[in-house]
């Protein structure tokens, strides 16, 4: 026998004592790691346990429900919170809502507008070239959706909708709700009665050109 069989016959045995010692305990053991799997441990049945009481998330608790979930009391709220920050400025939305808005513009250009349109009217470029849906992309634009409360937006952008994933991973909460500033604003521009503009409005409607809004460079993607 040559050094070499010999040498491959010892591996062999080697191995052989080291495969009597594996067990397949740790794959086939009683376990629950699906969620909300059922369980019969427990009363309520399931295998997700709550959160212990007083567990504060990473980052941070956050409280104000209003804020952080569009809702109170389980009741959607249709107010901007009373501040946001915008490039690490806070500011009132109320007194600054023309920076809110054009926040708001930017933000829904790169993250809206490709599938729901420049105008909202659910005719962007995604839906116009290619994208086909058994529902096409919503358009702001109907009794429905001008009727939504503004944690309507707030909850489609967080959580997702339909086809529509969630945001939240891309979409900082503060510029969330300036989304949903812009929304509202977009839906007020293409269901505004000309009697119900003020003179100097009516005359921006009719020379467009004669006045130039200063929009602030607020950056790229972040």
């Amino acid at each position: 026998m040559s050094r070499s069989q010999l040498r491959s016959i010892t591996l062999l045995a080697c191995a052989g004592v080291v495969m009597t010692g594996c067990h397949t305990d740790m794959w086939v053991q009683p376990k629950h790691h699906h969620p909300y799997q059922k369980n019969e441990l427990f009363d309520d049945g399931m295998s997700s346990r709550p959160l212990v009481e007083g567990t504060v998330p990473m980052g941070g608790a956050k409280t104000d429900s209003a804020r952080f979930e569009g809702r109170v009391d389980g009741k959607l709220v249709n107010a901007l919170p009373a501040t946001l920050t915008i490039l690490g400025e806070k500011v009132d939305t109320k007194k600054d809502l023309k920076k809110v808005l054009q926040r708001g513009q930017e933000r829904f250009h790169i993250y809206c507008s490709h599938c729901h349109g420049d105008t909202g009217d659910g005719k962007g470029m995604i839906s116009q070239r290619g994208l086909v849906l058994k529902r096409p992309p919503a358009s702001y634009h109907t009794d429905r959706l001008r009727n939504m409360p503004l944690g309507h937006f707030y909850n489609v952008i967080a959580r997702g909708y339909g086809t529509m994933y969630s945001q939240a991973s891309r979409v900082k909460t503060d510029d969330r709700w300036a989304i949903v500033a812009y929304i509202r604003a977009l839906q007020m521009s293409q269901n505004t009665k000309a009697s119900e503009l003020t003179a100097e409005e009516l005359k921006m409607l009719n020379n467009p050109g004669s006045t130039k809004p200063t929009v602030e460079k607020t950056g790229g993607h972040e």
